[in-house]
């Protein structure tokens, strides 16, 4: 694996990371089955570009988020305010999404950013211009991570990871479980509408499809980074988190440079998730299995004595 093989799996994991942190939010911090991933993935990209071609390429960033966070809402509000369940929830909003979509692109499928200034050309011209995505996407990041620990860690916070525990305890204790779940996933939406706007700068355009698979890349992330790096306290979960993505992007390119086809990502998403899924029941059998060769070894010793 080459250079720079590595340093774009590289960028694209630090990238994909804020898609991690915002499937963090909703799978587990608030044990909410967001299926709306999707579709405010596209509609960031598709938000940030039509900004950027407007002549705002920074300001664009807000704008995704933005756009990111009301998807997030209206699907919390359909949960809570109509009964509707989260599964179902998610894939009306995703449905919805795609054709709302395509209005903000102009009916346009793909839309592009070439000769555009965006926002990693802050450093060109200059010594880092050859690492201008790594670095603007590291500096992104470690801002959002630092902001989102401290808000977890305040008394809004503690509610919202307490909701996603006990529903019912938090209720009772006179909280607005509501409230909670629509600003949760109003924050993980549009973390997810920014990473798709980073995405769409750093890949020069936004299309209607690139939101497919979203889902099942945010997950990945999540479960690797927890089954490798540990869950002890909630700055390592975080850390966790982004360690993920940028493990699952290093494995889909050495799977690439063994030379399976780019058509077969999905598929390789998918089984990835599911080895990632059954890590815990594979460790706990192989811990029995080593637990009994220690007792057998143990009571031979004892019978030879």
């Amino acid at each position: 694996m080459n250079i720079l093989i590595i340093q774009s799996a590289l960028e694209l994991g630090i990238i994909y990371a804020l898609l991690a942190l915002g499937s963090f939010i909703s799978y587990r911090t608030l044990n909410f089955p967001d299926l709306t991933v999707e579709g405010s993935y596209t509609l960031g990209a598709a938000v940030s570009v039509m900004v950027t071609l407007a002549g705002y390429p920074y300001l664009s960033l807000l704008a995704a988020f933005a756009a990111g966070a009301v998807a997030g809402s209206v699907t919390a509000l359909l949960s809570t305010k109509l009964k509707i369940q989260p599964l179902l929830a998610g894939i009306l909003l995703m449905l919805g999404l795609y054709s709302i979509n395509l209005k903000v692109m102009g009916n346009r499928a793909n839309i592009n950013l070439i000769n555009q200034r965006n926002i990693y050309s802050i450093f060109e011209g200059t010594a880092f211009e050859e690492f201008q995505t790594l670095i603007t996407a590291s500096l992104l990041l470690a801002v959002i991570l630092i902001l989102l620990y401290f808000f977890l860690k305040t008394r809004l916070g503690f509610v919202l990871r307490a909701t996603g525990d006990n529903q019912n305890m938090v209720r009772a204790l006179g909280t607005n479980t509501d409230f909670t779940i629509i600003l949760g996933l109003s924050l993980s939406n549009g973390l997810v509408g920014l990473c798709g706007a980073m995405i769409a700068h750093e890949q020069l355009f936004a299309d209607v499809g690139m939101g497919i698979g979203m889902v099942v890349i945010g997950l990945a992330s999540v479960i690797i980074g927890e089954v490798l790096f540990g869950t002890n306290t909630l700055f390592r979960r975080m850390i966790a988190v982004i360690l993920g993505a940028i493990v699952y992007r290093f494995v889909i390119a050495i799977v690439l440079e063994l030379g399976m086809p780019s058509t077969d990502l999905k598929l390789i998403s998918a089984i990835i998730v599911a080895i990632a899924l059954a890590m815990p029941v594979i460790k706990n059998k192989m811990d029995l299995a080593r637990k009994k060769r220690a007792n057998l070894r143990g009571g031979q010793g004892n019978a030879e004595n």
